[in-house]
């Protein structure tokens, strides 16, 4: 737009800048655009000089000055400079670099050029403000920290997350990227965009650039304007190309289909969130539900809630917990320094070091914490609520566009194309081809909003009115950019078919030139359309004569009756001798066929909206192959969004390990294959001979990685997680810390683990301490755990939890105990209880005696002959009991043998039961040991005994080792999870 216009105009501000006539600018001064429509700062001093001096008006009316002169102030803000257009996403601020950059041929592959090159360049031509307004923006385009798509290739110091200033613009150099080129200036030059003049009239600049991607969504901006701002977030390419294809097949494709539904022919909400979830900031962090974004995209207003990305790693003896992303636009060292003042001030708890190791790897910021009491968990609460390792990004999706009376290309009638009939008609002038595309356009044009930046106004809008906007920009664009090349082709054949009309009659031509005096004569002559005069050749004397005939005599003269045009003729006279040879007409008969053939296809384009779609989709394909790449901001889906985390972690069967010291970990179960009975197995943590008390395991079960874990410490209070959120590791490590897992503080011990996969009103979770007291208390209590964990059990004094399992009514449960005794009853005599209830007593326990293992099994008559007691003692013995064996008594009875100990010293070194398992035949047994070796093998490679046999070697048990927890892992769950795959 005009900067510089006279104050008492106010209406044309709205109105775009008029060029001349472009025959009278030829005629008059080589400006773009007249002198009147433009005041120079000396006429503004001479006027209020003027004013001033006036006496007739020496009183001015302040109010309707100051009106004016504001309103003239915010409009020339917010048109042109604070705000992007929704159709390049660009400030004219950037537009003027991009174009700058491309006059001074920086391309990708020309060398880097002085950034004080290209400032001087912009403000000198097009942008007369501050030269830092300019290099910053110029600086902003080439940091990849705060630009998704780089349009500025940066060589030098470009400034940091640390909110460093670049270096002065006399040090730093630059030149446009392949991204820039190839999406918003390839088709600059094709007619595709108007050009207006710049602010003194010397020079032109186009009003917005061809883009071919929506980069108002993919870039994003921000700006502050005169009562209106706007805040728009970056996006995934990958993801608006998505929309964009779908929005045109969906929507503008198929409508021209008359089988196709009104219903198929529209793209919902939803399936428009789907493809384009939340935004994609160019620093990754994670973004914490798609709610927010969602009402951002309908509404055109919303925030964004980011958390930076963190894990927790052992340095020492202490944990820390490591920051590698961190959300959009926070700055890096202003966050140390906050974090820094509230561990001095104390309102940060647990923190016992703070130091950055970023490098050009990227960000690593590092926290130590104190070894004793602190809780990741709790720290990082308070991290992400007292500082802006979470924060916001408030969205205002505003921008410059059409006001929605005046529709798009697509509903202004297309300019109809020369025929090759009237090809004599149109190119026969002064005028060249590309000049006559030129003025067609601009008068097909004239009534798009397009030709003018100031048609458009500031319009909040929504993601849908974003693509569509953009969409109908990117169809004009491409009708604009075929509409010139199929002028410049059909150019083309014109001059190609004058020479082949010339080279058909060439000695004739050759003879007409060579007796006429002048050029002007020989093209007068080739343009002739009346009878020909046969040309003696034999006649010297006619020859002389007619040599020696002014040019305009050459009317009664010798001529050929070809017909050419003038732009044919011209051609024609500037053959040489050269291209007269028969394999060049060979040539032009070659180059006429591809000529028309790229004709047809522009017409089609010109004819066929569908024709112009496909295109815009292979653009677009091509782009996104080109420059598209994976998500960086990953999305963590609420309870409340249509999509869960869990939809995008595969279900399978995995193997979950809990330690004594505290340390849990993930694996998949085909970790371990299944071996032969008695072999020495494979280790499956980090323990071994040399290892502590604090390496052997506690816990090891099977389950399925969609499953709710109910994680149960020995104090009676239950936390819940899925499976898949346990973090993985391998065979041989240590695993991850449980209060980075569970939010329970250092010391207390899981001493149950219990995977449910759906949480039934018919099922019971069975509790058993280690004093033998026992409860029953339906799962549906525990299907909504929240973070602090619930309270289960009501324990006595020294009393421990210790085992959970799952029942219905018409189970039964078997209780063990560690000497080899075990008791049986119906669990629905069990009474259901509250969670806070203490239970009753489960056995009658002989003096020294302690519970050894509680399990379920099938009723009475309910899979007796399936179903078998697995007996497992620490030195690796074992066998397998029916389970008729056990018969059904009371509970609180004494109870029956179950298996005898070939090792029957006393004290530390007497055997003792491991645990007692309900198996089938076609059920697995994972072993494992206290210092982590792990042996898998099928249950029916152990023999059934009865109760009184002391069992057969299971695995081979070092001196110093033991077995502690046996995995069962049943055969029909692995055919089902097979199938499983993701999302299911």
């Amino acid at each position: 737009m005009v900067y510089a216009r006279r104050r008492n105009s106010l209406p044309s501000l709205l109105l775009s800048s008029s060029l001349e006539d472009p025959e009278e600018i030829q005629e008059e001064a080589p400006l773009a655009v007249s002198k009147e429509s433009f005041t120079s700062e000396g006429e503004i001093a001479d006027r209020a000089n003027e004013m001033i001096n006036n006496n007739n008006n020496a009183n001015i009316e302040l109010r309707n000055e100051l009106e004016t002169s504001f309103l003239q102030y915010a409009m020339s803000i917010i048109l042109g400079r604070a705000l992007p257009d929704a159709r390049d996403g660009l400030k004219p601020v950037h537009r003027r670099i991009l174009f700058a950059m491309e006059q001074l041929k920086l391309n990708p592959t020309t060398s880097h050029r002085k950034c004080a090159r290209v400032v001087g360049e912009v403000l000198g031509k097009y942008h007369p403000h501050g030269d830092m307004s300019v290099y910053d923006a110029l600086v902003r385009m080439a940091q990849d920290f705060s630009t998704s798509y780089r349009l500025v290739d940066g060589h030098g110091n470009f400034g940091s997350v640390d909110n460093d200033p670049a270096a002065a613009m006399r040090y730093t150099e630059c030149r446009l990227t392949s991204m820039a080129t190839d999406t918003l200036l390839s088709e600059l030059h094709l007619d595709t965009v108007d050009f207006v003049g710049n602010f003194d009239g010397n020079e032109e600049e186009p009003t917005v650039l061809p883009s071919k991607l929506p980069l108002l969504l993919l870039n994003g901006s921000s700006g502050i304007a005169v009562g209106m701002a706007t805040n728009i977030p970056p996006h995934n390419l990958r993801e608006i190309v998505t929309a964009c294809t779908a929005l045109i097949q969906k929507e503008r494709m198929m409508k021209t289909d008359a089988d196709v539904e009104a219903d198929d022919v529209v793209v919902s909400d939803e399936e428009l969130f789907k493809m384009v979830p939340a935004p994609d900031f160019p620093t990754g962090a994670t973004i914490l539900g798609t709610s927010d974004a969602k009402q951002l995209y309908q509404t055109g207003n919303g925030r964004v809630t980011m958390r930076s990305v963190t894990h927790l790693e052992q340095i020492g003896k202490r944990n820390a917990i490591i920051v590698t992303e961190l959300p959009y636009q926070v700055n890096k060292a202003a966050l140390l320094e906050q974090m820094a003042n509230l561990v001095n001030e104390k309102k940060l708890e647990g923190i016992s070091d703070l130091r950055d190791e970023s490098d050009r790897d990227g960000i690593r910021v590092v926290l130590e914490l104190k070894q004793r009491d602190a809780n990741p968990k709790i720290v990082l609460a308070n991290l992400y609520k007292k500082t802006k390792l979470q924060t916001t990004f408030s969205g205002n999706m505003l921008a410059l566009m059409k006001p929605p009376n005046n529709e798009g290309i697509k509903k202004t009638a297309v300019a109809e194309q020369p025929q090759d009939d009237d090809d004599e008609k149109i190119y026969d002038s002064d005028e060249s081809a590309s000049s006559s595309s030129s003025s067609s356009s601009s008068l097909d044009i004239s009534t798009s909003s397009s030709t003018s930046s100031s048609s458009l106004t500031p319009q909040r809008f929504t993601l849908r009115e974003a693509l569509d906007y953009f969409l109908d920009f990117r169809f004009e664009t491409i009708r604009r950019k075929t509409k010139y090349q199929i002028t410049k082709v059909q150019a083309r054949i014109h001059v190609v078919d004058g020479l082949l009309l010339a080279l058909d009659r060439i000695d004739d031509v050759i003879e007409l030139i060579k007796n006429l005096p002048d050029p002007a004569a020989c093209r007068m002559a080739l343009m002739r359309t009346t009878t020909k005069v046969t040309v003696d050749k034999n006649s010297k004397e006619n020859n002389d004569k007619k040599a020696s005939s002014s040019s305009s005599s050459s009317d009664d003269g010798n001529y050929l009756a070809l017909g050419l045009s003038r732009i044919q003729a011209d051609s024609v006279l500037k053959l040489q001798l050269g291209q007269l040879t028969r394999l060049n007409q060979g040539k032009l008969n070659e180059e006429r066929n591809d000529l028309e053939s790229q004709r047809k296809g522009f017409q089609r384009l010109l004819d066929e909206d569908d024709a112009v779609y496909s295109t815009m989709v292979e653009e677009m394909d091509e782009i996104d192959h080109k420059y598209g790449h994976e998500r960086k901001s990953k999305i963590i889906y609420d309870d409340d969004g249509d999509v869960q985390e869990m939809d995008m972690v595969k279900n399978s069967r995995s193997v979950i390990v809990v330690t004594r010291g505290g340390y849990i970990k993930r694996m998949e179960l085909k970790t371990f294959e299944s071996q032969g009975r008695g072999t020495r197995g494979k280790r499956g943590t980090s323990g071994g001979d040399s290892s502590s008390a604090d390496d052997e395991v506690l816990h090891c079960i099977t389950c399925n990685d969609h499953d709710t874990l109910l994680m149960i410490t020995q104090n009676g209070i239950a936390y819940g997680l899925r499976a898949y959120q346990v973090p993985s590791g391998s065979r041989t490590a240590k695993g991850t810390p449980l209060p980075s897992v569970l939010p329970i503080s250092i010391g207390q011990v899981v001493t149950a683990v219990l995977p449910v996969t759906e949480f039934s009103e018919k099922e019971y979770v069975v509790l058993a301490t280690t004093q033998g007291m026992i409860k029953k208390t339906p799962l549906k209590v525990f299907e909504k755990i929240s973070s602090r964990g619930l309270t289960i059990a009501s324990l006595a004094k020294g009393d421990k939890l210790k085992w959970c399992h799952k029942c219905t009514d018409h189970a039964d449960i078997l209780i063990g105990t560690t000497r080899g005794s075990a008791a049986r009853f119906v669990a629905a005599k069990l009474r259901p209880t509250g969670r806070t209830s203490k239970g009753v007593k489960a056995m009658k326990l002989r003096d020294g005696d302690t519970i050894a293992d509680m399990s379920v099994l099938g009723g009475q008559s309910e899979n007796d002959n399936k179903e078998f007691v697995l007996c497992i003692t620490e030195q690796g013995y074992g066998k397998r009991v029916s389970t008729n064996d056990f018969r059904t008594t009371s509970r609180g009875a004494l109870g029956v043998i179950a298996i005898k100990f070939k090792n029957k010293d006393v004290g530390d070194d007497q055997d003792k039961v491991s645990c007692f398992c309900i198996v089938s035949e076609d059920d697995e047994i994972l072993l494992n040991t206290s210092k982590g070796v792990m042996v898998r093998q099928k249950v029916k490679q152990i023999p059934c005994q009865s109760r009184t046999a002391t069992g057969v070697r299971v695995q081979k048990i070092n001196d110093s080792d033991r077995i502690t927890s046996p995995a069962l892992s049943s055969q029909h769950q692995h055919a089902c999870q097979a199938s499983l795959d993701y999302g299911c």
